[in-house]
């Protein structure tokens, strides 16, 4: 959709969006009928209430910069289904819809002293990074309980508006939280859909991985609850970024951190000896076991790998799982 008239940087208001898109008025997230757009109004006062905050990351990969937004729902589990998730899943879906997302941010009270409204200022269209269109983390709701909070990573289409306020604020020093390990091990239940990016890579060996990756957590933390051990993720903010980083399953029960990869390939192995040696150095208590779980046994070459770095290894075989201690 073709619109002249909104710039990024422009100021404008909720009301006047309304009267060109149509739509509610209430929410993040709106969703006009006979639009092709789905409005994102980000407030950073609103978020904090939450223990979040939504922008730009301030570190960019290779397809440029990120832009987090935290999805909708302020108590309890954020979800895609329902009535509570359709504006999540509105989003979810958005390239299957043919709706384009554009972004405002609060940017002061408008003019009039008898309005309570907000300036919002239009950052740009994005869309969903098709690699990691989402990420989960853990954050309170408004009574104060932890819970699971949907974070969308956007990308920029076309011109955007990047300012320095509107980056995430770096952390002063590193945090560690413990959070449930429903976090990393438990998929988030999305709408039922036909996707045409999910089509063309299904028979890719990344996306293979990434499958058995997730089938091999939550079975393996299925194990680790069977047994009655204490298992958690962690979920760490490094000073001086605004990158969240999650860790695997921690077994607290063992005082054990698990890389869980989804092939038994000297990259993933490679990858896995870093995500540990990485992570390790944040864990309390500190110097917890190191172990590495895979589908299958890995080549001999590997093993030596693990065990030379002090790493174990857990791989899955038909009689469930084999352990192999660091000498």
């Amino acid at each position: 959709m073709d619109l002249p008239s909104i710039k990024p940087g422009l100021l404008t208001t909720r009301a006047a969006m309304h009267e060109l898109f149509g739509g509610g008025s209430q929410g993040g997230i709106i969703t006009p009928k006979n639009s092709p757009n789905i409005l994102i109004y980000v407030d950073h006062d609103s978020g904090k209430k939450y223990g979040y905050e939504d922008g730009w990351l301030e570190e960019e990969d290779e397809s440029g910069p990120v832009f987090e937004y935290t999805g909708q729902g302020t108590r309890g589990d954020q979800t895609f289904l329902g009535q509570n998730g359709s504006r999540n899943a509105a989003v979810l879906c958005h390239a299957d819809s043919g709706k384009s997302l554009r972004v405002f941010m609060a940017a002061g009270k408008v003019s009039d002293p008898a309005s309570s409204a907000k300036q919002q200022r239009y950052v740009g269209e994005f869309a969903l990074d098709p690699k990691l269109p989402y990420t989960v983390r853990e954050a309170p709701d408004e009574e104060g309980k932890r819970r699971r909070i949907i974070v969308f990573r956007l990308r920029p289409k076309g011109d955007f508006e990047r300012l320095s306020r509107d980056v995430i604020t770096r952390a002063k020093e590193t945090d560690t939280q413990r959070v449930a390990a429903s976090v990393v091990a438990c998929k988030m239940v999305e709408p039922k859909r036909k996707r045409a990016t999910e089509s063309r890579r299904a028979a890719q060996p990344s996306h293979i991985a990434d499958l058995r990756q997730a089938a091999l957590r939550e079975a393996y933390l299925e194990e680790l609850t069977q047994r009655e051990h204490e298992v958690f993720a962690y979920q760490i903010k490094i000073s001086g970024t605004t990158t969240t980083l999650k860790t695997d399953l921690y077994d607290a029960t063992e005082h054990e951190l698990y890389s869980i990869r989804g092939a038994n390939s000297r990259e993933e192995v490679r990858m896995a000896v870093g995500q540990l040696k990485d992570f390790a150095r944040h864990i309390k208590p500190s110097h917890p076991k190191l172990t590495v779980l895979l589908p299958e046994k890995p080549q001999d070459d590997l093993l030596n790998l693990l065990h030379t770095e002090g790493i174990n290894l857990v791989y899955g075989d038909t009689e469930g799982y084999t352990r192999c201690a660091a000498e």
